[in-house]
């Protein structure tokens, strides 16, 4: 008889990009993101404008105005770190993103920052979000581990089969 070995499926852990509170999704003032339309997520309301990358992958994409940073961890899921709700409109303006499309990172990198008071100054929301576009398409599952306060670097979810 033959024993065909069984693939283990990877968890993937999420760690916190930011320091701050970490909220439900279904909290974020913004229903893209609240009714889920981009995927699965986290939101977050941050204490300082430090940037770390939540995972080790590949940085996919970084909007022109900077507000947005696309991640692809090894065994495919893509993440979408979206800082702060309408903040396109600053157009770059408030951010400092140091990474660039195919660059490599690892969990707790530092990735940029932004300015929370210079985008509350400018009537956007600070709220940030994390959300997973594509977990039923590679049939993952995220679990959210941690809410409330965390730092940055913090494990605050899974994502597994």
């Amino acid at each position: 008889m033959l024993f065909k070995k069984q693939k283990k499926s990877k968890v993937i852990e999420v760690h916190s990009p930011l320091n701050g509170d970490v909220i439900e999704l279904e909290s974020v003032p913004d229903p893209v993101f609240s009714q889920k339309m981009m995927g699965e997520g986290i939101g977050f309301i941050p204490t300082n404008g430090e940037i770390y990358s939540p995972i080790s992958g590949t940085v996919t994409q970084v909007s022109p105005t900077k507000h947005a940073i696309g991640l692809m961890s090894e065994d495919g899921a893509e993440l979408l770190l979206h800082l702060g709700l309408e903040t396109v409109e600053l157009n770059g303006e408030g951010f400092d993103i140091k990474v660039e499309s195919g660059d490599m990172v690892r969990a707790h990198d530092r990735i940029g920052s932004f300015d929370l008071t210079f985008i509350e100054e400018k009537g956007k929301e600070i709220i940030s979000v994390l959300v997973f576009p594509n977990l039923q398409e590679i049939e993952k599952e995220l679990t959210l581990s941690k809410k409330g306060e965390v730092e940055a670097g913090t494990e605050i979810a899974k994502l597994h089969k």
